[in-house]
């Protein structure tokens, strides 16, 4: 992968419309929490990739910088975690998927965005196919995830322009005050905090690759650049055009971009941009699913070669030379988390439940990640290490702010929403996936360990002899 297709990938893992109808949602003051998001965790974590990954460009990305910091066991549970949250984000991304689709078929479809068997349908199509690209190789499988990022970018450009054009024939729908613009301190209404901290999550995926990137020391920076100008500019400019084409009352964190779109197109009479933005956007998301699918699916693989997992996860296929087992095994958990995420609730209550799953299983990584980038500062840097600019004390300053961003969103990722009808329900749900992920990642770490140490033993017991 060159810079450009990296710098896609970037955008395609990262700029996702439905952080700009959650943020939507919370008013104008969304605007200040992306501007705080952006200095305070994606800032650091560009920094701390830059980093870290010219130390240890090896396969296997942040897997590799924990084990390095910190130990084989914490870069397990790191790389697993990193893995796990995956499993619930990808029916996220799918029962969006499955939301968009009644746009292009009309208003009379609009029933079915609420239909448990109509979601879970389209999501195991879409997962199908996601997997499928990237089995036969990042070659082929990279462009799905170039044309997701031009997905994500047309149809955000196309709310852009339909959202000015309303605003200038009719005004905002939502006010625009300076009081609309402070954050509320309210605990049920910093929870969505989490959730635009996690919108700017993903620069680190594309280094789990490592070994398949362009060598060249310019195209992680140059990439990082192109990529974060766009997603934090969209990201901001997308959440003020939701509000203009809507009043803040009528987004909905499900189909909020959707509805905007369409809002905003009818009423400048250019209705038939909806089904053209809503394609393209359909397009971005599995985009999104295939770019994720491709950098997880490589850290059981790393694993494996590290002699942490079965050899059965290192495994290359004979013909396209991609980890198949561990793609398979990936694919084989989303599709029973999909299913089960729907039993005893409504499709926007699972919904909100992956997002929680996915924020609270992906942060305990980023934890580690920017712990590690502390760490490294007392190893010595070689000529081709690219350093955090202003050297180590700088190093340590994003550091500690990334840590401590990360571990604030973690915790309000687990408050239950205010509209949860079954909050009971929604807790058990999320401790109980999150506990069972750590559980399992125990054990698998233990048996490793008594593995290798059964092999050692009966090694010497062989040279003894």
């Amino acid at each position: 992968m060159g810079w450009r297709d990296l710098m896609l990938f970037y955008v395609v893992v990262s700029l996702n419309v439905q952080w700009v109808q959650k943020a939507a949602v919370a008013g104008p003051s969304a605007v200040v929490i992306w501007i705080g998001a952006c200095l305070l965790f994606y800032v650091p974590l560009c920094f701390a990739v830059l980093e870290l990954s010219s130390r240890y460009p090896d396969q296997g990305g942040i897997y590799v910088w924990t084990c390095r910091s910190f130990g084989r066991f914490t870069g397990f549970l790191t790389g697993w975690c990193y893995w796990c949250c995956n499993i619930p984000y990808y029916p996220l991304l799918l029962y969006f998927v499955a939301g968009l689709i009644p746009f292009l078929i009309g208003p009379s479809a609009q029933h079915l965005a609420s239909d448990p068997r109509y979601t879970i349908a389209v999501s195991l199509v879409g997962l199908t196919l996601c997997v499928a690209l990237n089995l036969v190789g990042l070659n082929i499988g990279k462009w799905l995830q170039n044309a997701g990022a031009i997905g994500m970018w047309v149809p955000l450009l196309i709310l852009l322009g339909v959202a000015a054009v309303a605003w200038f024939r009719f005004g905002s729908a939502t006010p625009f005050t300076p009081k609309s613009f402070v954050p509320s301190t309210h605990l049920r209404d910093m929870i969505f905090w989490s959730t635009i901290a996690f919108g700017f999550a993903g620069v680190e995926s594309a280094s789990i690759m490592g070994e398949e990137l362009d060598d060249n020391p310019r195209t992680i920076p140059r990439a990082l650049l192109g990529a974060g100008v766009s997603i934090a500019a969209l990201f901001i400019a997308g959440t003020v055009a939701v509000l203009v084409a809507l009043p803040m009352g009528e987004v909905t964190a499900l189909q909020g971009v959707p509805q905007a779109i369409t809002s905003a197109a009818v009423r400048v009479h250019a209705a038939w941009l909806v089904p053209i933005a809503v394609g393209f956007l359909i397009v971005g998301v599995l985009g999104q699913i295939g770019g994720w699918f491709a950098a997880s699916a490589r850290l059981p693989y790393a694993a494996a070669v590290d002699g942490v997992l079965p050899p059965a996860f290192g495994r290359l296929h004979p013909k396209w030379r991609t980890p198949h087992i561990a793609m398979l095994i990936q694919a084989g958990v989303a599709v029973l988390v999909t299913v089960a995420g729907q039993a005893g609730t409504t499709v926007a209550s699972a919904y909100n439940l992956f997002l929680s799953a996915s924020i609270i299983i992906y942060f305990i990584p980023y934890l580690y990640l920017f712990a590690s980038l502390i760490r490294v500062q007392r190893d010595p840097a070689m000529p081709h290490v690219r350093r955090v600019p202003g050297g180590k004390p700088m190093a340590i300053a994003c550091g500690i702010i990334g840590f401590t961003t990360t571990a604030i969103s973690l915790v309000l990722a687990g408050v239950p929403g205010a509209d949860e009808k079954n909050p009971t329900l929604y807790l058990t749900k999320l401790v109980g996936f999150s506990v069972l992920v750590a559980l399992i990642g125990g054990a698998i770490y233990a048996v490793s360990a008594f593995r290798r140490v059964t092999q050692r033993a009966e090694h010497l017991g062989v040279e003894g002899r």
